[in-house]
């Protein structure tokens, strides 16, 4: 069982969600008889499950009367056809709170399935995957919980969780020296630094500036990260390498291979088709 976030830290959004569903009245759920009905929310195809913690809380949030029983656990492989929710209630309240439910387990659970398909990728190869800040507004914490769901880690939740100088702050800053400097002597002292390069001279002066502690390679080809991974070696620096940028399932072994710590992919939390459940009811 992988440790949720605490629903305090969601729970605005899920009301939000709600009532942006219901609009001003539902008037499909209102027009139909109210009564005790029981149902299983099922996955229609093989995934990693997300999710489970946000959906119970969707279902508190409607009505407390609704009883709902986890079947599986998030970062669970579940195969088609397996129960992953079992939920007993009154109808209204359970067709009322339906979509908004689903609609996260399905997107949590696709993420969390895609993340499972790179660790499978890359596994043996000593690297990780990570994700980016590249995430749905609103949905940050749950798809980053998603990704350690599918057995991956995360990168900087927030800006106040780490510097990454990238080429547009390297720019404000007139050089890399300068933006290494500054952020070290403005952020506090247990922030790591890390700077974007694109080209392996940035490289090598980020391995003379004893404040940087990891280099992102930002689109470079496999070869260029093999001497990246050489100069790091050779430096004695213990710092980490991080490649980013066109990785897709087929190129993250080569990745991979080549030696980085690290694999950080955008897709995870930005492309990551749907998982597919679906919740039937009877009386």
């Amino acid at each position: 069982m992988f440790n949720p976030p605490h629903p305090e830290t969601y729970r605005d959004q899920l009301r939000a969600f709600l009532r942006e569903d219901w609009g001003t009245q539902d008037w499909t759920s209102g027009s139909v008889r109210d009564r005790p009905m029981r149902g299983a929310i099922k996955a229609k195809s093989l995934l990693v499950l997300a999710g489970l913690p946000m959906a119970l809380e969707v279902l508190r949030i409607v009505d407390e009367r609704i009883k709902a029983t986890p079947w599986q656990e998030d970062g669970q492989i579940v195969q088609p056809g397996s129960v992953v929710l079992q939920i007993e209630g009154p109808s209204r309240s359970i067709l009322m709170a339906e979509r908004v439910m689903l609609n996260l387990l399905q997107r949590l659970s696709g993420t969390a399935t895609l993340t499972g398909m790179f660790v499978e990728m890359i596994e043996g190869t000593g690297a990780k995957v990570m994700d980016t800040r590249k995430t749905t507004p609103g949905l940050k914490i749950l798809e980053k919980y998603a990704v350690r769901c599918g057995g991956g880690f995360n990168h900087r939740l927030t800006l106040g969780d780490g510097v990454l100088l990238k080429e547009n702050h390297i720019a404000a800053a007139d050089s890399l020296k300068a933006a290494v400097e500054s952020a070290r002597r403005l952020s506090p002292n247990l922030i790591r630094i890390e700077v974007e390069v694109e080209r392996l001279d940035q490289l090598v002066e980020c391995l003379e500036l004893p404040d940087v502690d990891g280099v992102l390679l930002d689109n470079m080809d496999l070869d260029s990260m093999r001497r990246a991974v050489d100069l790091r070696n050779a430096s004695g620096r213990r710092l980490f390498l991080e490649a980013s940028g066109n990785l897709t399932l087929e190129r993250a072994r080569s990745v991979a291979e080549t030696g980085v710590d690290f694999l950080s992919v955008g897709a995870l939390t930005h492309s990551a088709p749907a998982g597919d459940l679906s919740l039937r009811l009877e009386a």
